[in-house]
């Protein structure tokens, strides 16, 4: 693996991608929106997606959720791969390759894409009230709270919702961005920067934050929660996956299906701890269920208006700091697809506000 990058980071200027490669936002961001929404959008297909129809699917938990479920005969077309890649910069460079059709991530990845001129537009959301992100610290560091960040290293990914999750907490603590040093890295390097202590603190997820926590733990790493919350997760797809009337009839397919698919999960915690948090993530069915107990359960918004005033809240965050042109977030929704996953699951999955 290079070595890590430590120099504080250039704003409005680089967007790492997949293996590294950078891409100059500077040369390829448009001042505002980009073609994404140039061309409006026929009708949503109705009817299913013709035989022989084929998306690739990068959404990890959907793989193994729908076979448990039940849902898997409900697919009307075929999935010949689902990559196991989830970071935004992965996906948008899948996206940019033509080798992704459908992905599932956080809110931030898609105005990453904008900003680049990756034609993009969400199809589906999930809003999650609660935090998602912890921040864990290096082992004997000493930072016990947020105010302690002030002079720190912290490792920051502006293509993935670690980032807005950083942006947000420092905003909140009233901490400037010239008062710490943003390491710019893909969040798959996070790990590595902690325990080397390159970085002093970094966001972390579950079941990540348990597996460092428990190995570094003894030697001083902490956990600072925060009530910073990261609201959305989405499906999103290239716009030329859209613009076809045979793969925008599977995504139409696949939307309620994801839905179906976490509800099952919250459901069925027993089966899913063992499928995803034992068997896939590797940790214990002890750990497991405590993760699980911390979650809440699935919420499918009827309509997007909230989702997308916190998307466009996300991208002036993002312009502020200078690591995004000024961008209009509407056209990033394809609303053809408004409330078709809320439509499929019960009302108490369901989000009316």
């Amino acid at each position: 693996m290079p070595p890590l990058n430590s120099a504080p980071l250039a704003r409005r200027s680089f967007l790492t991608l997949a293996g590294g490669a950078l891409v100059s936002l500077s040369a390829c961001a448009p001042a505002t929106q980009n073609a994404a929404s140039e061309k409006p959008l026929g009708k949503l297909p109705t009817g299913d997606p013709p035989p022989g129809t084929r998306l690739t699917v990068a959404v990890r938990t959907a793989r193994l959720q729908l076979g448990p479920a039940g849902l898997t005969k409900e697919l009307k077309f075929k999935v010949p791969e689902w990559p196991n890649l989830s970071a935004g910069p992965d996906i948008i460079q899948g996206f940019r390759a033509h080798s992704i059709d459908l992905a599932g991530n956080a809110g931030i990845p898609p105005i990453q894409a904008e900003a680049i001129g990756v034609g993009a537009k969400i199809v589906a959301v999930q809003e999650r009230d609660h935090p998602l992100y912890v921040f864990a610290t290096a082992p004997g560091s000493g930072i016990r709270e947020v105010s302690g960040f002030r002079g720190r290293k912290i490792a920051f990914s502006q293509g993935q919702a670690q980032g807005v999750v950083v942006l947000r907490a420092l905003k909140k603590a009233g901490i400037g961005y010239q008062d710490v040093e943003l390491v710019p890295l893909p969040s798959t390097q996070f790990l590595t920067a902690l325990q080397s202590k390159q970085v002093d603190v970094a966001p972390l997820s579950e079941p990540t934050l348990t597996k460092y926590l428990s190995q570094y733990a003894k030697d001083g790493a902490r956990p600072v929660r925060t009530d910073v919350v990261d609201l959305l997760s989405v499906l999103w797809a290239p716009t030329s996956v859209l613009e076809d009337e045979a793969k925008a009839a599977a995504v139409r397919n696949f939307v309620p299906l994801w839905a179906r698919g976490q509800v099952w999960a919250w459901e069925n915690t027993d089966e899913w701890i063992d499928t995803y948090y034992v068997k896939d993530q590797g940790v214990t069915r002890a750990d497991g269920e405590r993760i699980v107990k911390s979650l809440r359960k699935p919420r499918f918004p009827v309509s997007w208006d909230r989702a997308i005033a916190w998307e466009q809240e996300t991208a002036d965050l993002l312009t502020e700091g200078g690591f995004v042109p000024r961008t209009e977030v509407t056209d990033l929704f394809d609303r053809r697809f408004e409330g078709l996953a809320a439509k499929a699951v019960p009302a108490a999955y369901q989000e009316t506000r």
